[in-house]
Order: C-alpha cells, then structure tokens, then sequence
C-alpha cells in the first residue's frame, strides 16, 4: 500500500467540504465492508454529490497517480467495490430519474436503487432489463458496471443490449452524455485520439477472423468474464463502442453518471410451476424446447440445492430426497391477458410431457403459490449460509456452459465439490442461459484452507474454460477473484486487447486497479476477509448488504452490515489484546514477524480499538432505530436490533436500572408525569410560537450535551382522559390504546383535536361495536419502552401482565382485541402466552371486519400514507393501503421511506436519526396534499416535523368519510 501524497489530500480539503472527506478508521473500515469475500481498508473515503465534484477528484487523482474505486451498495460478490487508496462513494444526491416517451426508456443516476426504477416504471406497465437477485438492495450504477442480468433478464434484456444513453467520466476528469449532441461534438474535439484509438482497435478485431468467432463464441454464451469485447465487433461508431465497454467495467474505465435504458414490458398475468426429474440430462435436455416456448425464466436446482430447503412453504416433501441425480426446474411464464396466459400454460404442459416428470407442482397463476416457488429458489443462498460454520464465508460462484454442455457441467462440479470436500456445495440457476450458479462454504483463517480453496478454484477454471469453453464468470463481474484466470479463459490475443482497451481509455491506470485485469495469479487469494466469531446473533451474518437499504440511519452512522462488521473488529482486537498477540489471531493482525514490527502493529491496533469502542457508541448503538427491518432483507434472517439491545442491556448503569424498575411498578405515574410535560412544553410552545420554539429547543438541546430532548413545536400536548364507552351494541370489542396514545394529545398548533380513540369509538359505534377497556388501563404497557432500552426482563413482565389483562377482559379470546399502534401488537405478538387471542393492529380489523359496515364517500383531496416498521414486519401494509384508498380517491406512499427512525423516544434524543431517516419525504409530498397518516403516535410526531404536513391516526380519516349503513343491516 503506498500512502497517499501529503499534497493531495490538501487538495482535495479544497475541493470538498469537510464532510465529505472520511479519515477516521472507524468510517474507513465501516464503508470498506462489501458483499465479497476480500478486504481492503480504503486511506480515504470520499462523498460526491456531483459530476462537478467527481471530475475534480478524478483530474487529481490522474495528475497524482493516485488509484480511485466507486462504490454503489457494495453487494458486488467478486471484490471490484473494495480498495486500499482511494474509495469514493455517492451520497444521495444521484438519484434523478427521467421517464422518456410513456415509459419505453427512462434516464436513471447511479444511486437510484433497481427496485425503485420498476416502481418508478410499474405504472406504464414497464421494468428495467436486468433484473438481479439482490434488486431490492444494489443501485443502478452497478447494475451497470457489472453488468448484472437476473433470473428472468438472460442475454436480450441486460444493460449492454437496453442500454440507449450515457454520461460518462473518464479517468482525466472529462464528461461526455451521448444523448447530446454539444457534448459528443465537444469531446470529439478534445479526445479524438482516443476516439480514434477505440476505432483500430475495433477494425483490427473485426478483420482478425479467429479473434472476431472467439468473441462471437463467448457472447452466445452469457458473459461478464473480462472486457466487453463484443462492443468492439458490434459497433462501428468509436463513442458507441465507448459507451458499450463501460457496460461491465466494474469501474475501471470510468464512471456512469447515468444511464437511460430503453425498458421491457412487465406482463400482470404470470404462472409459475415446479417440476423434478430423475436425472440433469433429462432436465437440461427440456430446456432447449421450453426455450421455444413463451416463458420467461427456467431455474434449475440439483437435488442438494432442494434439500437445503427442505420444509419451505410450497415445497413438497417429495422433492427432497437422498438422490443427487435429481434435478428440478422452475418455470414462469407470463402474458398480457389471462387468456393468453392459459394458453402458454397449455403449450408448456404439454412440452413437458405428462410423464417425463417424477414430481410436479403444475403452473398456476395463484399469487401466494408463485411466491412460495420463488422463495423456494432464491431461499438456497441463504440456507447455506444459515447452517455454515462460524467463522467461514459463503462463496457464490457463477459461471456458463454451452446449453448442450449443461448436463455434463452440473456432473463436472459435483465431482470437484466431492474431490475437494465441499460437501455442503450446491447448484442452482438460470437455465434458460446455461448460467450455474454454485454456493459453498469456506474458512480462511488456515492456510491449508486457502490453498485447497485455491486449487479447487483451479480446477473449476479449467472445468468451465477448458474443458467446456464456457464463460468464468456470467453475470457477477470478474472482479478480483476470477482476474487471475481471465486469460486462461479468452486466450493471449483477446486478453490483449483488453489490455489495449484499459491503456486507451485509463492510460495512468488509476481506476479500480487489480480488478478485472491483474498479472498477480494469487491475487484471487490475497486480502481475504476473515469473518471471525462476534456474537451468536450475529455470526451468521455474510455481509451481503440486503439489509442496508430499509435501515433509517444508512446516512447518519452504520447500516446493519457495519455494525455488525465494526463489532466483530472490536471483538477479534479485544481478543487478540487479552491473549497478547501471541494467538493465532494475533498472527493473522501482526504478519510482519519483525519485533520492533510487531510491536509498532500492536500499538497501531490497540489505538484502533480504542477508537473503534469509542465510535461504536454513538454510531452503533445510539443511532440505532432496532426496528428489526433489516432481518425481512436479510437472506439469513439477522435482526441486528437484538444485537444492539443486548448490548444496551449490558451497559446499563445501576442508576439506569433503578429508574426502569420503578417506571414499570409505578407505570401510571410516570405516564402522569409525563402528560404533565407536554402539557406545559404545549403552553410554552403556543406562548413562543413555532419558529421560536424550534430554535429554543435546538439550543437547549446542544447546550445540554443532547442529554435534553430535542423540543419541537411539533411536540404533543397532553393526551386526553380515556372514557369508558358507555353505548350498548350487540358486537364487542376489546380496544388497547397504547401509553403514547393514553399520553400524548394533539400538538400546539394542531387543528385536528380528536384523540386516536375518540376516532375508534366512532367508527366502531356506527359499525355497532360496544368498546371495551382493559381495567386499570394506565398501568398497562405492552413493554416497548423497556425493550428498545435493553430492559428485556422488564419489558417481559409488563407485557405478560397487559396479556392476562387481556385474556380476561376478551373472556380468554371470545372477543376480538384491537391494538390502536403497530409496534405494541408487534411487541405483544413475541409473547407465547397470547395463544388464543384473536389480537388485531386496527387497520387491519377495519379493513376485515368494519368497513363493509360502513357507508363510505371517499374524499378527493389527496393524503400521504405512512407504513410504519412494526407493520410491514407484520405483513399489515396491504391493510394500510387498503383502508387508505378506501377513504381518498389518491393516496400518495412516498418512496425510500421503509422506517421513520423515531424508535419511541429517538425522535426526541437522538432527532437526527428521525431526521436522516425522513430526509427525502418532504419532497415527496405534493401541492395539494394537506395531511399524513399512519398507525403509531410516535411515528406521527417525526412525520409531522419532516413532512410539512400534519400526520394524524388513519382511523380519524376514516371517522371524517364514514357514517352508519342502515341500522338494521348492521344488526
């Protein structure tokens, strides 16, 4: 690693603002963290928010010789997002879109992430081409650079054949959008040479017979092993072949600064279907005729890879067996009507055959069996990884036969996971392509590991390049792990005009060096990332980064993956500290054996851990909203809230404990003490008035070292007395309201002056309900407030306590119980003693029990719609969305808004957590909207400061647009 010039850095302190230059150690190891298994820790981290600022750095960095990689999500498999100089990563100013000519293309910035351009897209009945696994998590600019296709997407639909326009930043700085006709002329007259270079080099490619099939040839197959070179054969223009050889660059070449993709259609009618055979060759054989056929994906599992989930809902137990010969494909199909979709359901059953199968699941257009069939395939990954070793990685490799071949190939890596004792190794993927995709476990921390992973990675290169002239890498990238075996694969000619392509277009060769092209043939098996044992909750944890972006602090501290790599840092320093550095760990952090060395590392290192301990306060624990949302992205099912809980458990102070025992025992109490707060926080407020209040509350705030809540003219007011319903109706219902309910009343400022309750007991009075209320209500609590805290045992007590409340009042289930907020029923859902209960959030009761009861007239006047958390963990959104759109004719879901980040009382301790997790809502909202709407009260309160909108409960809406049907169809 060679330091960086002391000149530059200065430099770049004039370019950029200090924020977005990142020195500290902590910062720097939590943003190397990517989703492969190498590990580099970057000497600086830059945040861009433009191209301007992005030529800068890249003129410096040319004129100082100094290496730049660009991170998009860091989900890239095969180590091209990872670096020891320079990292530059994107903040969220990248993500402007454009939709062109009624959603045929649409122009995207690298930020935007792939699933949010299909929303952007779902309403012209489009999608973007490539359609990769980790969709929900990875951004465009990678997409692109990688090249990433999917299951679905094959060869026709991935970025280098959608792809219609570019904007460009090359290594010395220079930008050029093919899309306009001023910049193509400019950079015309100011890289003509390279221009012009591109275009012999192309001509020289075309003229070269052998050269020209051996390109043709590994672009029949599907392929990211390398250089495009196919935009060398395929292109005559030198600024379409440009623009073509950045597709799956890996940022070597430049940057994408966006990128306008010509769209597929997304069909609404869709099928799905499962079927097993005896052997590979009898799978693989239909695969040619199904590709005749109108389908749009064919998966296939070898028996391992089925048995891995063995128990999935949809899947048969007669699918799993002791046989590896069987092989099962999954089938989808889709069409524009569900007639036409019948009919390709039809033409593909009797491509089958109706015999040909051992087992099937047939197609079927039911929704709930098709995603169960799904998850069934993309479960594999992760059900790997979910019974791996501590302290080994889970490799995903990817590679492609010739479709004649496949059989033969799927036969071949069975023998090497036998040969080299992968015993856990399966095989999945996206047939269609003859794209493999093999997982398998593997330690690092022995050198006998690495070498027998090495020779293992040997023999599948020869496998797959050799033996079978088939692509090393078909939709991941090459990355680092396959660049050592890129020229055994394409042959001497080929590999050097990619490194043609790299001097023409890189000639300091500052981008992303060692990726794609490496002279090292070990590099594959330098810098290896050590996963070591942190915490049982955690350790499972293959740091994919799926979770990163539902995680409402992503932009102020850590996301989830950092965490939990910052904590196992912390604990393999702790570790190797206490055992003075002469344990095998201490060897792996201290490898130059020289004693003034190693005793220069173990300083180094101490001071790293001292520095690690102190930030992983504020970034790891503080600023942690531990909704738990992250476990729904997470393959493995990791909630690193509970992590942090425990964490929080373990560093309570006896004064802390002390406080929370009487909290729970005196809970009415302190709820009173509470409601006496806002109570006077809502005198003051309407006395100073809200501008003032905000700047008094900021001040106060900082001048307490943050130990004060943030004050807000936003803040509730004191809530209203809770009422014991006294109508009498032949249908009852137990009603919870929550401590925030019961506490907190209207703010300041606030027009709206009904409670959330008041709001019930009218809906449910006019659906003929009689409200039933929990006795001695105001000592109740589900047990959040402790919980979130770290108090585990005392949230247990007071929600064991709320729960035989419940079952007596409900007369042990008989009557159905509602909650008024989400998080308090998701709390009370963790609790096995409510067996029994019929326990409902009320949008969903609402929406199943009371609103068909109702005579509704649905509002013109748009509102915004808030799904919390709790309820999304709960599956509730459907039910949100539903009652919202039965109430107003448009209901606006901001985008990218997955949690609020107000976690209880963070919103008020730790206000820029709520902040940064609702950064991009304001935008969102549009003129004309005039109020927000969710289901926690809490939540409310963040939404209402951020929004410029006020957010009340849902029920209120539906109290303002319902009335009582007829009385006697109620009855």
């Amino acid at each position: 690693m060679t330091r960086l010039p002391s000149d530059y850095l200065h430099q770049v302190s004039q370019l950029l603002p200090s924020t977005a230059i990142i020195q500290d150690i902590s910062r720097r190891r939590a943003l190397a963290v990517d989703a492969s298994f190498y590990q580099l820790i970057p000497q600086l981290v830059l945040k861009l928010s433009c191209v301007e600022q992005l030529q800068s750095i890249l003129a410096l960095s040319q004129a100082h010789q100094v290496a730049v990689t660009f991170r998009a999500a860091g989900t890239s498999l095969s180590g091209q997002g990872v670096t020891d100089s320079v990292l530059i990563v994107l903040t969220d100013d990248w993500r402007q879109y454009d939709v062109l000519n009624d959603g045929q293309q649409v122009k995207l910035q690298p930020g935007i992430i792939g699933a949010q351009a299909n929303q952007i897209l779902a309403p012209y009945g489009r999608k973007i081409g490539p359609d990769p696994a980790s969709i929900n998590s990875c951004k465009i600019g990678g997409i692109a650079a990688n090249n990433a296709s999917g299951m679905c997407c094959g060869v026709a639909h991935n970025s280098y054949y959608t792809v219609q326009h570019m904007t460009i930043v090359l290594a010395d700085g220079c930008v050029v959008d093919t899309s306009d006709e001023r910049s193509v002329a400019a950079f015309r007259n100011t890289h003509q040479a390279l221009l012009s270079e591109l275009q012999t080099l192309a001509l020289s490619c075309q003229r070269n017979q052998a050269l020209r099939e051996r390109i043709e040839h590994k672009y029949r197959l599907k392929n990211t092993c390398g250089y495009a070179l196919n935009a060398l054969i395929d292109y005559q223009e030198p600024l379409q072949i440009l623009m073509h050889l950045m597709i799956g660059s890996e940022g070597t070449l430049g940057f994408i600064a966006d990128i306008t993709y010509n769209t597929v259609v997304e069909n609404a009618h869709k099928a799905s279907g499962l079927y097993l055979f005896a052997t590979a060759e009898q799978a693989c054989g239909l695969v040619t005729a199904l590709s005749l056929q109108n389908v749009d994906a064919v998966e296939l599992m070898d028996q391992r890879a089925l048995n891995s989930v063995k128990g999935q809902p949809g899947l048969p137990d007669s699918f799993c067996t002791d046989n590896d010969n069987y092989t099962a494909l999954l089938i989808e199909t889709s069409a524009d009507s569900a007639a036409a979709l019948q009919q390709n359901i039809r033409s593909i059953e009797t491509c089958i055959g109706h015999d040909s199968a051992l087992h099937a699941v047939p197609l079927s257009d039911n929704k709930i069996l098709n995603q169960q069939l799904w998850a069934i395939r993309k479960g594999t990954f992760p059900a790997v990884g979910a019974v791996r070793e501590t302290g080994t990685t889970v490799i995903i490799e990817d590679v492609c036969f010739p479709i004649a071949n496949m059989a033969e190939g799927i036969q071949g890596l069975h023998t090497l996971f036998d040969e080299y004792g992968y015993s856990e190794g399966i095989i999945f993927g996206h047939a269609l392509a003859g794209n493999l995709h093999f997982v398998f476990t593997q330690a690092f921390d022995e050198q006998s590991e690495i070498e027998r992973y090495d020779r293992f990675m040997q023999a599948v290169a020869h496998l797959v390049a050799v033996e079978f002239n088939g692509s090393l890498k078909a939709e991941h990238g090459t990355g680092r792990n396959m660049a050592p075996f890129v020229q055994l694969e394409w042959g001497s000619d080929a590999y050097e005009v990619m490194r043609r392509v790299k001097h023409i277009i890189d000639p300091k060769g500052i981008l992303n060096p060692g990726v794609i092209l490496n002279d090292d043939p070990q590099s594959h098996i330098k810098n290896l990332k050590l996963l070591p044992k942190a915490n049982e909750i955690v350790d499972k944890c293959i740091e994919c980064g799926f979770c990163e972006a539902v995680c409402p602090s992503q932009d102020l501290s850590y996301t989830p993956r950092q965490r939990i790599a910052i904590w196992r840092r912390i604990k393999q320093l702790r570790e190797a500290e206490s055992l003075n550095a002469q344990s095998k760990a201490g060897e792996l952090l201290h490898p130059d054996k020289r004693p003034d060395k190693q005793k220069e590392q173990q300083q180094d290192l101490q001071k790293e851990l001292k520095q690690l301990e102190h930030d992983f306060q504020y970034m790891g624990v503080d600023t942690c909203a531990a909704t738990g949302l992250c476990a729904q992205r997470c393959p493995v099912g990791i909630n690193t809230g509970d992590l942090i809980r425990q964490l929080r458990s373990e560093n309570q102070s006896r004064f802390g404990k002390t406080i929370a025992k009487f909290s729970a025992e005196h809970f009415s109490l302190v709820s009173k003490g509470a409601g006496i707060g806002l109570a006077v926080s809502s005198t003051a407020t309407k006395l100073f008035g809200a501008p003032r209040t905000d700047k008094i509350g900021v001040k106060m705030h900082q001048m307490s070292a943050k130990k004060l809540p943030l004050w807000q003219s936003k803040w509730p007011g004191r809530g209203k007395a809770i009422k014991i319903d006294g109508s009498i109706n032949p249908k009852k219902v137990v009603y919870f309201a929550s401590c925030a309910s019961r506490i907190m009343g209207p703010a300041a400022f606030d027009e709206e002056k009904r409670s959330t309750y008041e709001a019930a007991r009218s809906i449910f009075n006019k659906a003929g309900y009689q409200v039933i209320l929990p006795e001695g209500l105001d000592e109740l609590c589900c047990g959040m407030p402790f919980s979130s805290k770290g108090f585990s045992d005392l949230a247990m007590q007071k929600g064991q306590e709320l729960v035989e409340h419940l079952q007596d009042i409900s007369q042990g289930g008989e009557i159905p119980i509602v909650f008024d907020t989400s998080p308090c029923k998701q709390q009370i859902n963790a609790l096995k003693s409510t067996e029994g209960l019929h326990i409902y959030e009320t949008s969903e009761f609402m929406v199943r029990h009371v609103i068909e009861q109702l005579e509704i007239t649905r509002q013109a006047e748009p509102v915004a719609l808030h799904i919390t958390c709790s309820s999304r963990k709960m599956g509730l959104a459907p039910y949100l969305q539903a009652l919202a759109n039965a109430c107003s004719e448009s209901v606006i879901e901001p985008n990218g808004i997955e949690c609020c980040g107000f976690a209880g009382d963070k919103g008020m301790f730790v206000p820029e957590l709520n902040a940064s997790a609702l950064r991009h809502l304001k935008a969102q909202i549009p003129d004309g909207c005039t109020a927000g709407y969710s289901n926690s009260r809490t939540c409310e309160i963040g939404l209402s400061q951020h929004s410029g909108i006020p957010y009340h409960s849902l029920l209120l809406l539906l109290d303002d647009v319902s009335q009582q049907k007829n009385p006697q169809a109620i009855a």
